[in-house]
């Protein structure tokens, strides 16, 4: 494993899931097994992993290392999570990535914003990525609850909001309920990945890095992204949409969740975007659950990540572009999203086209 270069943000990746969903298996499994990620990983105060003494290198109060070269800590109640991070990020040396474990019944989008806020933790990390965990013995009668009212249901905010879903405990159903729970995920998230687990055993390559090649990262969960023809700037062929497949079982979670996706051959104007998604966000923030987008700014030939969950937003810049042919790639996922609304929002924050020197 190659050590994290201190300049380049530590990437953090949020982990979340309904309760019993195996969190708590897969982060033993993370501070066991001989897998060679160097991984600090936070857990929340109600964590319930019981890190076996015999595996504990050195521990510095809350900190303790691990023989296989990961890290563990605990956010308690005396201590908030910026505060855990800032002690961590004083030994960068010890670790590459981050991950940080939200507790059963939480939305993610509190724990995004720690990593977004103006504060000098935040410039020292980066989200990588939202991975949900979910059981696939128990979640579909959390889906379907009706007592949870459709936009405070978190079993569905946390599938809408994830990067990469891991569909545990697969070996507990049979292959056609599987099969059915898969179908209800993709309604909900038409673009991450599922992965299949049993005791949230999984090749951590799938659930770490997802921005580390972040393009490609893109373009593997929206498989539409790789289809575009470029030669068109910003008119009909910009956009798609994509619609969740609507089938005949009745469901009960709102069918309006769908994402939309755009691609743009001219570089951003980075501060009026900012400026005119903050303005969208505030506004309608409760109906956009994530945005992301790979980005060419103006005057600048690093690419810039986007992320946003909910109402927090960011933007850093990344790598360099080694397309000569740059395209900056958004997609917003949420309820009611008005495409041609969003389409004439961005393109109003595009990059003057360059005048040609005489």
């Amino acid at each position: 494993m190659t050590h994290h270069d201190s300049k380049r943000p530590v990437p953090v990746t949020i982990l979340t899931g309904f309760l019993g969903a195996g969190k708590t298996t897969l982060l033993n499994h993370i501070l066991t097994e001989k897998h060679g990620y160097r991984i600090a990983v936070i857990e929340n105060e109600f964590g319930e992993v019981d890190v076996d003494s015999d595996l504990v290198m050195a521990s510095d109060e809350e900190i303790f290392q691990i023989v296989n070269g990961c890290i563990c800590c605990t956010v308690d109640v005396r201590n908030d999570l910026v505060q855990t991070l800032q002690k961590l990020l004083e030994r960068q040396e010890l670790f590459d990535h981050i991950l940080v474990e939200t507790s059963g019944l939480a939305d993610p989008a509190p724990v995004a914003a720690t990593f977004f806020m103006d504060n000098e933790v935040a410039k020292k990390v980066v989200l990588d990525g939202v991975v949900t965990l979910v059981d696939a013995l128990h979640i579909q009668p959390h889906l379907d609850d009706p007592a949870l009212a459709e936009h405070d249901n978190q079993a569905v905010t946390q599938i809408v909001v994830a990067d990469r879903v891991l569909l545990n405990k697969a070996d507990l159903v049979a292959p056609d309920t599987l099969t059915e729970i898969e179908r209800r995920i993709r309604t909900l998230n038409s673009s991450a990945p599922i992965l299949r687990s049993v005791q949230a055993q999984v090749d951590l390559s799938q659930i770490l890095g997802l921005q580390s090649y972040e393009s490609d990262a893109l373009s593997m969960t929206d498989p539409d992204f790789l289809d575009h023809d470029h030669e068109h700037v910003c008119d009909e062929h910009c956009a798609h949409e994509h619609e969740p497949a609507h089938e005949a079982a009745p469901h009960r979670h709102d069918p309006s969740v769908g994402s939309v996706s755009f691609t743009f051959d001219r570089p951003f104007d980075t501060a009026r975007l900012m400026a005119s998604l903050n303005a969208l966000l505030a506004e309608h923030g409760d109906d956009i659950y994530r945005v992301k987008g790979i980005l060419q700014a103006r005057g600048d030939e690093r690419r810039h990540v986007l992320q946003g969950v909910h109402r927090i937003l960011e933007l850093k810049p990344s790598l360099p572009w080694w397309d000569e042919t740059p395209t900056s790639k958004l997609v917003f996922i949420g309820r009611q999203l008005q495409r041609d609304a969003l389409l004439a929002r961005l393109q109003a924050c595009l990059a003057a086209p360059e005048l040609q020197a005489a």
